[in-house]
Order: C-alpha cells, then sequence, then structure tokens
C-alpha cells in the first residue's frame, strides 16, 4: 500500500484513493462519462476486462486514482508513466481526469492533482503531462489557475488500427526520413 492509496478524509468530504481489483465497472463507468462529455462516446471499446488486464495484470499498464465526495464517486484519474531523455526520469502522463458534473467546483479535480504531483514527486518524475482537447475551455481554464502552461508548439499524432498495422507490415526497411526525422 503506496501513499498514493489514500488522501483520507478531508473537512469537506473528499476521499481519494487507488483502484484496486473491483473497481473496473466504476472506472468504466468514468470513461465513459468522459468520453460523452468529449463528444467521443462512438470510440469507447474497452470492456471491464481490458481495465482489469491495464490496471491490475503484468505487466501493469495503468494506475487510477478515485474520488469520493461525501462517500459517493464524483471522479478519477488515469495515469501511466513515460520517461524523458532529456530530463534523464521519468514523467507522469495524466490519460484521463474526469470530475462529474455535480462534483465540479469542490475541489474533487484539485485533489485529484494534487495526489498525482503527489505520486510524481514520490516516484521521482520530472514532470506532469496530458492533453486537453482545444475546445475545452472550462478545462484550460482550470489547467493553467494551477500553472499548467500549454505545449502549444507541439502537436499530437497518432497511428491507429489500420495505419498502425499498415506500419508494422511494411517490413524493417524504413520510408525516408523527410529532413531528419527519426
Amino acid at each position: 500500500m503506496g501513499a498514493h492509496d489514500s488522501v483520507g478524509r478531508s473537512q469537506d468530504g473528499l476521499r481519494i484513493r487507488a483502484a484496486r481489483p473491483g473497481d473496473e465497472a466504476l472506472v468504466l463507468e468514468f470513461v465513459r462519462e468522459l468520453a460523452e462529455y468529449e463528444r467521443l462516446s462512438h470510440e469507447v471499446v474497452a470492456t471491464e476486462a481490458d481495465l482489469a488486464q491495464a490496471l491490475f495484470g503484468q505487466p501493469r499498464r495503468a494506475e487510477v486514482l478515485l474520488a469520493d465526495f461525501d462517500g459517493r464517486p464524483a471522479g478519477f484519474a488515469l495515469f501511466f508513466f513515460t520517461y524523458s531523455t532529456f530530463a534523464g526520469k521519468a514523467g507522469l502522463y495524466l490519460e484521463d481526469l474526469f470530475v462529474r458534473p455535480e462534483y465540479r467546483g469542490q475541489g474533487v479535480g484539485v485533489g485529484l492533482l494534487r495526489q498525482l504531483a503527489v505520486v510524481a514527486g514520490e516516484r521521482g518524475c520530472a514532470r506532469m503531462e496530458w492533453v486537453v482537447l482545444d475546445w475545452n475551455q472550462p478545462a484550460i481554464d482550470f489547467y493553467e489557475r494551477l500553472g499548467a502552461r500549454s505545449m502549444g508548439d507541439w502537436k499530437t499524432y497518432r497511428l491507429e488500427a489500420a495505419a498502425l498495422a499498415s506500419l508494422a507490415a511494411a517490413g524493417t526497411a524504413a520510408p525516408p526520413e523527410p529532413g531528419g526525422a527519426n
């Protein structure tokens, strides 16, 4: 049991703990609520079994903090670790942060981020990073109030399904690199 397993009960009724086996249904519920908020419900194909394997299997792929407010599920944060060659240290990558609408403005999001900062510190991370949809101004404002800054000079790229399979099937011969990109 690590220091991030629970921050206990605070005066405002907030309790944060690490997810444990048996929490998969709740985590998936939060994932679906987040996807609905982000207008991406059609992309959710994860199952409770997928989450059980990712969160509690070997190797462990991700971790989750769950927030309760006055004993009711209020939000979650799903994260994993990356590595920065420039810093020579790990980084904590926040994949998902979601607080149910009725608990927003009550310290749940700040509490989750604060606990993530504790986890990052305990594990020697150089930084914590995440992405936010460009139209989600309430989230952008929230993050900036906490001191986060946009990495505006970086663009996120992704290979999915067919493109990923196509690249993998291309064999070992790499296409020519444009302008020194590796």
